[in-house]
């Protein structure tokens, strides 16, 4: 939502800032951060002494203590302070993966150390065969199915190296940078000059950590942003630590930020930024298109690649967190990140693939979830629809114009002031009926609820929250914090409460609660969430968001959980939608504030991005960057037809699909466009549909590996250093399709890079274009209704083509498969399917199947290719779905099987593309049966000759999609 202007709000004393472009001062730089001016100078310093530089922190040797499992202790001193105590704790996982702990011990306060809790899925499990060698100057331990990865905790100065086959992969306070800012007492002022007092001059001493620290204390116990004063009433306690890949050029992620994927310097010579990225979620109005500023949410996880191998840091710090990154020459990257609180909590992920790095950091937070079918279809979304007329308006008119839809959203106007879950009753008099009235199309609705609660004893969430005394609180801890957002003075749930959790649950409930408690009982199992606003965003606060010293359960300040806020509140509406039916339903949350783990509970998207070609082009490298959404047209502004036909050929290639737009905005439904607009976005949200198979496949696959729906090259490619800076295109899952959306005015024509010596189809046209041992650019056509989508030899493609109103009336359509022969006459795909919106394919409740094309030799001397259908729940039960550990086998004949075999579900197209010569014969094996086809004349797969593919079209086989089966073309 749009957090600079109020609406129905007439007696806020506010300020409304114009809406015409980034506010930059809103928001801090890195020069107007305390801690991280401090931790900047401390780089500098570093960089000025060379190397007479050394870090003061080291490891007593007398100190280090093996425990069981691959777990090794150490005390930690620094020659600054020598009386401080710090704990240094390094463990090895079963996966391979380092971690490594320090904490403050014994100081005068307790840093915070419980952001893992809220990001991790559990403990990781602790090696038990690895053992560590503690040695004079080091303590050491090699592991590795090879024995090729080696940990070196060095004593003096303390430091933190992995190495892969004696190469450095990944190195901690190589740089000197590490400084945990310890907890101290305020000095006290000096006393005041009495009366007749002679002045005196005092000498003072040189300072003797001026070298390390500075020579002036900076915003240690105070700091002023604007008209806001931060308390700190804990003082100083930021953590700098720089982290160094010198084996490793690019670096990706720490999302999210407006930039390339492949992440530009901010130091060092000649940077991109001149300012760090930061990590502090917030409320960014009309944020630029190229920035390192802050935007929704913060997941603080860091890839490093090579040509060799990927490694990757994951820092789980929830507070606010800014990280500089330079390199030393084109094959090192040097980052330095300083956080504002907390303990160092470093996950070290050694790889060695991309593919590796996803599976391990998914053991750590979790997997994406499976979600509802449904929300893989195209949804509709505008601030706002005024009434439930013109909702049934909207949802008939996409009707009418035989455009698929799959969900209708309600912005906040839905509410009455802004109070959340209370249906305004005179533009929404019926809210069940309406809600029932979209259903009936097979069809859901998405409604806005947000944090801030009016603070009003007739709004009953407020009231009893209140009651329950689990508001967050206003520095001092006493009282309920009061801030400013939609409804005018609001007050905020305290998620980390953990008396919060079951009532947050509770009042989502559509049905009337035993004992009378409230609940939204005008609601129904069709209603979803939209979780917005939950940075969370206060319109007068300090850099629209919540003051750090405020305080929540525990005691804990808001500074030390901020990054983690968005999330709690946005995976208990999760949890909260997940039981309020029975059996449960998948639900679906989106969520603007994110942090790590947030994937476990639903989707997130880019914000509000504006509608211009910048944004639209920034918004699929954010989307790289994190999987995630950009809002198809932009949120502000009036994209002309042509921008807004690009934006729906870019949003049907991402995993969320969602158009949305500004109150201000003209509507923007698809059905007003004028032809031949409105035709090419019918026929992409058609082309999404038909798709929908492909989608939910690559979800699967994400929901059990982890590996990410949209893959850049670098991921599918790993070892092509032609393509780890390209952020422009991407393969979807394990499909084999490379879509390279447009994202620029007036193009007819554009080049789509192919990594490997393959052929690769045009999806539409079947042309056929050749890659190249080292690479090779292609130019393909692009006119405005064109989308340059490639299959990449050896793919099978399984799609529904017959046009449905919605995903739910697809259920039982049969299927198109599309096999796209490799150059070696092989091809390869898979099909993943299941009820759509319950939980039973954790019991085994689902068909997982595998096509397979193969090239034969026949008894003649000829050759043949056969297409077969595999069981893939039969041979891997185990790696089928997500939440289902227990489940080792599979029974083929399971209640959802039947059901699509009596329902008759079945291919009913073959498309073979590539065959070097018309068939002879095209025969069902076993059954002898000669079926339809035709043939068109056209390049083989192994030609290098250009032009159209040849086509063979085998027309209703009628093989069911759950039986073996394989078909022969002789």
């Amino acid at each position: 939502m749009w957090a600079r202007s109020f609406l129905s709000i007439v007696t806020l004393v506010l300020v409304v800032q114009d809406a015409t472009a980034f506010k930059a001062h809103d928001f801090k730089t890195c020069s107007q951060s305390g801690f991280c001016r401090r931790g900047r100078a401390l780089a500098q310093r570093a960089r000025e002494a060379k190397s007479s530089w050394a870090s003061p922190y080291t490891i007593e040797p007398t100190s280090v203590v093996l425990e069981e499992g691959a777990v090794v202790k150490a005390g930690v001193k620094s020659s600054l302070y020598p009386d401080i105590n710090f704990g240094l704790e390094v463990r090895i996982q079963e996966d391979g993966v380092v971690r490594v702990r320090m904490d403050e011990v014994d100081g005068l306060h307790k840093r915070y150390d419980e952001a893992a809790s809220w990001a991790l899925i559990s403990d990781p499990v602790i090696s038990r065969s690895v053992k560590w060698t503690v040695g004079k100057k080091d303590i050491r331990a090699v592991y590795g199915t090879k024995k090729d990865i080696e940990v070196v905790i060095s004593y003096q100065p303390l430091q933190v190296t992995i190495y892969r086959n004696g190469k450095e992969q990944v190195v901690v306070n190589g740089q000197g940078l590490l400084h945990m800012e310890h907890f101290r007492k305020k000095p006290e002022p000096p006393a005041p000059k009495t009366e007749g007092s002679e002045e005196q001059t005092v000498m003072e001493a040189p300072n003797p950590r001026a070298w390390f620290e500075g020579d002036k204390e900076d915003d240690l116990w105070e700091e002023t942003f604007g008209t806001w004063t931060d308390s700190k009433p804990k003082g100083p306690e930021s953590l700098s630590v720089d982290i160094n890949f010198p084996n490793h050029g690019f670096v990706y992620g720490i999302p999210q930020h407006a930039t390339r994927l492949a992440l530009p310097s901010t130091t060092g010579e000649n940077p991109t930024f001149t300012d760090p990225y930061r990590l502090y979620n917030a409320d960014v109005f009309e944020y630029l298109a190229s920035s390192p500023v802050s935007l929704y949410g913060s997941i603080p996880l860091m890839h490093a690649h090579s040509e060799d191998s990927t490694v990757a840091v994951f820092h789980v710090v929830g507070s606010e967190t800014w990280i500089d990154v330079s390199h030393s020459s084109e094959k090192s990257t040097q980052t330095h990140w300083v956080s504002e609180s907390g303990i160092l909590d470093l996950f070290i992920l050694p790889g060695p693939t991309p593919d590796e790095i996803f599976a391990q950091y998914a053991r750590l937070t979790g997997t994406p979830v499976l979600p509802a079918q449904f929300s893989l279809g195209y949804h509709q979304c505008r601030w706002n629809y005024v009434s439930s007329d013109d909702v049934r308006t909207v949802n008939k008119r996409f009707d009418e114009e035989d455009i698929p839809m799959d969900v209708l959203w309600l912005d906040i106007e839905y509410s009455p002031d802004h109070k959340y879950f209370i249906w305004n009753d005179k533009t929404f008099p019926d809210p069940v009926e309406m809600v029932n009235d979209v259903a009936a199309t097979g069809r859901k609705m998405v409604v806005i609820v947000d944090p801030h609660l009016k603070r009003d004893s007739n709004y009953p969430v407020f009231e009893k929250a209140k009651e329950m005394g689990i508001l967050v609180k206003p520095k001092g801890g006493e009282g309920e914090y009061e801030g400013w957002c939609w409804p005018g003075s609001s007050s905020w749930v305290d998620f980390f409460n953990p008396a919060s959790w079951d009532w947050w649950k509770s009042l989502f409930k559509p049905y009337k609660l035993e004992g009378g408690a409230w609940s939204w009982t005008q609601s129904t199992e069709d209603v979803h969430i939209w979780n917005d606003m939950n940075e969370p965003s206060v319109f007068n606060g300090p850099e629209i968001t919540m003051p750090k010293d405020n305080i929540h359960h525990n005691g804990w300040e808001h500074r030390d959980i901020h990054n983690i806020n968005g999330m709690l509140y946005s995976n208990l509406t999760w949890q909260a939608l997940a039981v309020r039916s029975d059996p449960p339903k998948r639900p679906f949350v989106l969520t603007r504030s994110f942090f790590a783990g947030s994937q476990r509970f639903g989707a997130m998207w880019t914000g509000d991005n504006l509608g211009t070609w910048e944004h639209m082009a920034v918004g699929v490298k954010m989307v790289l960057s994190n999987s995630i959404a950009a809002d198809v047209g932009g949120f502000f502004g009036n994209p002309d037809p042509e921008m807004l036909v690009r934006w729906y050929q870019v949003g049907a290639f991402a995993p969320f699909f969602r158009a949305h737009a500004h109150i201000d905005t003209k509507r923007r439904e698809p059905y007003l466009l004028a032809s031949p607009h409105k035709d090419i976005v019918y026929s992409t949200l058609r082309l999404r549909y038909a798709m929908l198979p492909v989608w939910y496949t690559a979800f699967r696959e994400t929901t059990v590996t982890g590996v990410p729906i949209l893959r850049p090259q670098y991921v599918v490619f790993p070892k092509d250093k032609n393509g780890f800076d390209m952020d422009d295109q991407y393969y979807i899952g394990s499909s084999g399709l490379l879509v390279k959306p447009i994202t620029e005015k007036d193009v007819t024509e554009t080049t789509v890079y192919l990594s490997d010596d393959q052929i690769y189809y045009d999806y539409f046209s079947f042309a056929t274009y050749r890659g190249a041992p080292k690479g090779k650019h292609i130019t393909v056509p692009a006119a405005l209704h064109q989308i340059p989508l490639l299959i990449r030899g050896g793919s099978i493609v399984s799609t529904r083509e017959r046009p449905r109103r919605a995903s739910s009336r697809m259920a039982y359509d049969p299927f198109t498969l599309r096999v796209a022969l490799s150059k070696d006459d092989t091809a390869t795909g898979d099909l993943y399917l299941d009820d759509g919106e319950t939980y039973s394919h954790q019991q085994g409740q689902y068909v997982w199947r595998q096509f397979v094309a193969d090239a034969e030799k026949t008894k003649k001397g000829g050759k043949s290719i056969r297409i077969s259908s595999i069981d893939l729940g039969k041979i891997k039960p185990t790696e089928a779905v997500e939440g289902a550990p227990g489940l080792t086998t599979y029974d083929p004949k399971n209640a959802y099987a039947k059901t699509l075999e009596e329902r008759n579900v079945r291919v009913e197209k073959f498309l073979v593309l590539g065959l070097k010569n018309k068939p002879k014969s095209v025969k069902v094996e076993g059954t002898g049966e000669e079926l339809v086809w035709d043939y068109i004349p056209g390049a083989g797969s192994a030609e290098k000759k250009g032009g159209m593919a040849s086509t063979l079209i085998i027309k209703d086989p009628k093989l069911k999609i759950t039986s073996d089966w394989s078909v022969v073309i002789s």
